[in-house]
């Protein structure tokens, strides 16, 4: 078995023909499924969320993988959440702003999903605006911007297809069809996402050398009076590479998307968002919650002399003042070296996460 099958232990889509019987009352028990925890995970971060009353199981993942490359969850049967979310880009689109069904653009970019089973405070979108990996899916499905359909239709064309009630059966134990079943197969689905053999990964686990530019980037990472990104961003003791929290760094003096506020109505959140994971940067560009920055130097630029103090500037941007950190450019080429350590390459090419 090789180190991307050792992530979960499950059979997808070739499973779905299997059952297990009840020998108290002969129903069909859905195969439970245990999440395997990254090597890498181990000892280092705490072990994943999975809410009781949505429990992994084969079956559901399967129908949650079709669901969600399922263009009927659109209005016009044209958009998928994989639309938005492509797992040959680490589930982003490629865009700076993401479009919708009628071709209306966003105002942000799609953030990329892995290890959302991780996500401790269970809160989700760059703003933080729900709570619940569960309760999520029901925002883009029905976004005005995005793929703008009402739940009862989506209920409704899924019904009416000869083969999703049985799979809902198998799943869930009804061939009855809502929403809420729909949220859970979904959810169960993404929490199976696990990106975990990143270059950097296998070096802490003895299994890869980097080399001295990835080495000394590493160091200006770390370094409290250089790179200082270890705070939002982890270290070798939070292999998630992010901490989830929210955070104004210095992107706007003045933010027109408020953020995390919109969610709190708090205007010290004004212009706060989410950490993003630094995995997978090879594949998520353009960055930032607006795409704003092209390029991975374009990144490193801004925190080392493009900062933009504002009265809600999170107090880690320490060196606001300066415009930044200064960085050498000795210390971004190894910075972005080492930043770039952080992509998985076997994770983009998964066929557990490609279209049914």
């Amino acid at each position: 078995m090789n180190n991307r099958l050792k992530h979960i232990v499950l059979v997808l889509i070739t499973c779905l023909s299997c059952s297990t019987e009840d020998t108290n009352g002969g129903q069909y028990v859905p195969n439970p499924v245990t999440l395997n925890i990254p090597q890498v995970f181990e000892g280092r971060i705490l072990p994943p969320v999975i809410p009781t009353n949505n429990p992994l199981t084969q079956e559901g993942i399967a129908l949650g993988k079709k669901l969600f490359f399922e263009k009927r969850l659109s209005a016009n049967n044209t958009q998928a959440c994989a639309n938005c979310h492509n797992p040959n880009k680490s589930f982003t689109d490629g865009r700076r702003y993401s479009v919708g069904i009628d071709a209306i653009q966003g105002t942000r970019n799609a953030m990329p999903l892995f290890n959302l089973a991780w996500n401790y405070d269970d809160t989700f979108f760059w703003d933080g605006r729900e709570l619940g990996l569960e309760r999520q899916s029901f925002d883009p499905i029905t976004n005005p911007i995005e793929m703008h359909e009402t739940l009862e239709n989506v209920v409704q064309k899924l019904q009416q297809d000869p083969m999703y009630p049985e799979l809902f059966q198998r799943a869930f134990g009804t061939a009855s069809i809502d929403s809420v079943l729909i949220s859970k197969a979904l959810a169960q689905f993404e929490r199976t996402i696990i990106s975990a053999n990143s270059k950097f990964d296998r070096y802490l686990l003895g299994e890869a050398t980097l080399n001295t530019q990835e080495l000394e980037g590493f160091n200006v990472f770390m370094d409290e009076n250089r790179g200082d990104c270890f705070h939002c961003h982890g270290s070798e003791n939070n292999p998630l590479w992010t901490d989830n929290k929210f955070h104004n760094n210095g992107l706007d003096a003045t933010s027109t998307d408020l953020g995390l506020a919109i969610a709190t109505g708090d205007p010290n959140d004004n212009g706060k968002f989410r950490t993003p994971s630094l995995r997978n940067l090879a594949f998520t560009a353009p960055y930032m919650h607006d795409g704003r920055f092209e390029t991975l130097d374009d990144v490193i630029n801004h925190y080392s002399e493009g900062l933009q103090d504002s009265p809600t500037i999170d107090p880690l941007m320490k060196k606001v003042a300066q415009g930044g950190v200064q960085l050498s450019n000795t210390d971004k080429a190894s910075l972005k070296a080492f930043l770039l350590s952080l992509s998985d390459y076997n994770f983009i090419t998964d066929p557990q996460y490609s279209n049914p």
